[in-house]
């Protein structure tokens, strides 16, 4: 080919690139880790906490795909085994929502610390960002108990410098005030209904938000 004519070619490429513009921007891949409060036990599919927090990033501008890590009855223990997949290469962020079934089998605070320390290690190893959604125990626990459960999150979110969200279910106890949660919960009453749902996604929403700035 002519030196004339390649550059031609070239100045072609150049154009055609200039013409389409900057490629398109990939959303935010956020890989949602927890137990049946992430998964949506009891409920269909849109109504779980991932399709509804899904819902609300989009109405509030943010370019983001959640994914359900959730499974039903998971401890710490069961998030640490399968953290290496949860963390696919793609994923950018992730939410931490664990330590609930650890808690109401009175598992020893101790070991859901050293395994929530594990999951936060090989997600800062892989460059993930977390936000750690907590839950507290409650006081019938004994108090040395609930004292060394609750610490567990505000210790390693400063340790590894990770966003601290609401308790999962503290925005569900704020609207309620006490005296009409049930209107919020499954028959079980355990596990929050689509509405319950709703409101605990308007709580720990921001803080979503908050962590896929992070991330941009």
């Amino acid at each position: 080919m002519a030196y004339g004519a390649g550059r031609e070619v070239r100045n072609l490429g150049l154009a055609l690139v200039l013409l389409a513009g900057p490629a398109a921007a990939e959303p935010v891949v956020i890989a949602a880790l927890g137990d049946s409060l992430t998964a949506g036990y009891g409920l269909p599919p849109e109504n779980g906490f991932v399709p509804q927090l899904q819902a609300w990033l989009t109405g509030h501008g943010a370019d983001v795909e959640l994914r359900n890590a959730g499974v039903s009855g998971d401890t710490t223990q069961g998030g640490l085994s399968r953290i290496g997949w949860v963390l696919a290469d793609d994923v950018d962020a992730m939410v931490l929502a664990l330590g609930a079934n650890d808690m109401l089998r009175g598992i020893d605070p101790s070991v859901a610390r050293g395994n929530l320390d594990g999951i936060l290690s090989a997600a800062q190893e892989a460059g993930v960002e977390v936000l750690v959604i907590g839950i507290a125990a409650p006081a019938n626990y004994g108090a040395d108990y609930q004292t060394e459960f609750n610490a567990i999150y505000p210790d390693l979110v400063e340790e590894y410098g990770a966003l601290h969200g609401p308790d999962f279910l503290a925005p569900l106890l704020e609207k309620a005030q006490g005296s009409n949660i049930e209107a919020y919960l499954q028959a079980d009453h355990l596990h929050p209904n689509a509405e319950g749902v709703k409101v605990i996604v308007e709580g720990l929403g921001p803080s979503v938000l908050e962590l896929i700035d992070r991330v941009e």
